[in-house]
């Protein structure tokens, strides 16, 4: 009996430990936490798993709620369209597209929405954030243009963010620098903080690159949990870009 009691605990300690090891490795938190999970054994593993990926269930419990209410609501829109092309049918079609990451889509939504009149800022911006994300940065800087210039904080300064990204990608470094220079003094944005980076560390001043990189993860410590399981994708960015760049 004890050895049977034994063999279970065993085995029960190393799938505790190979299940943290696997939420460490596609989440990347602390690294500190590898040494909890090695040297604690179950123990480690056990308190890893519960104050690190315990939330994270609870995260993608909800992201996996809201996806698939996304995705019922897409195709009641697509349904929709086809009968009643009101602007705000197309618009919020375009919306949820983008929040599924269908950005080709998005961007052919918001095409149509502008097209049918719409005057408001968001489908511009919404329109210039697709072609930024897909590399089409020409046709994304005059939506993103007309967007800052009306609200120059929009969207918590991402607009200016991203318009400064886009001319970076078209090569116009002078003008890109000076309007990242601008936001970064009232955004703290991780992806604009980055994407400065990058466009510093293309111009070979890696001190400078590394500097903006750093200031993504110094930000860390004082987010409470739900903000940093959010800002991870941007927290493994800037270490990659500080392995990246020479010290």
């Amino acid at each position: 009996m004890g050895f049977l009691f034994n063999f279970i605990f065993t085995w029960w300690g190393i799938l505790l430990e190979a299940l943290a090891i696997i939420h460490f490795i596609r989440r990347r938190p602390d690294f500190w936490w590898l040494f909890v999970i090695i040297f604690l054994g179950p123990l480690g593993a056990a308190i890893y798993l519960l104050i690190e990926a315990a939330p994270d269930l609870s995260f993608l419990s909800g992201q996996s709620v809201r996806g698939f209410s996304r995705r019922k609501r897409i195709r009641e829109l697509e349904a929709l369209v086809q009968v009643n092309s009101a602007v705000g049918n197309i618009e919020e079609l375009g919306d949820r597209y983008m929040d599924e990451g269908r950005l080709a889509l998005a961007r052919a939504a918001f095409d149509k929405t502008i097209a049918a009149g719409s005057t408001t800022l968001d489908p511009f911006y919404r329109r210039g954030v697709c072609a930024v994300l897909l590399g089409d940065a020409q046709a994304a800087i005059p939506d993103l243009e007309r967007v800052v210039a009306k609200e120059p904080d929009y969207d918590f300064h991402r607009a200016a963010g991203l318009l400064a990204h886009a001319y970076a990608m078209i090569g116009q470094k002078e003008r890109a620098e000076a309007l990242f220079r601008e936001t970064t003094k009232l955004s703290t944005l991780s992806e604009t903080y980055l994407n400065f980076s990058d466009l510093l560390a293309a111009e070979g001043r890696t001190a400078e690159a590394r500097e903006w990189a750093r200031k993504v993860l110094e930000k860390a410590p004082a987010m409470p949990g739900y903000l940093r399981r959010r800002e991870r994708p941007w927290f493994r960015r800037a270490r990659k870009a500080l392995r990246r760049l020479p010290a």
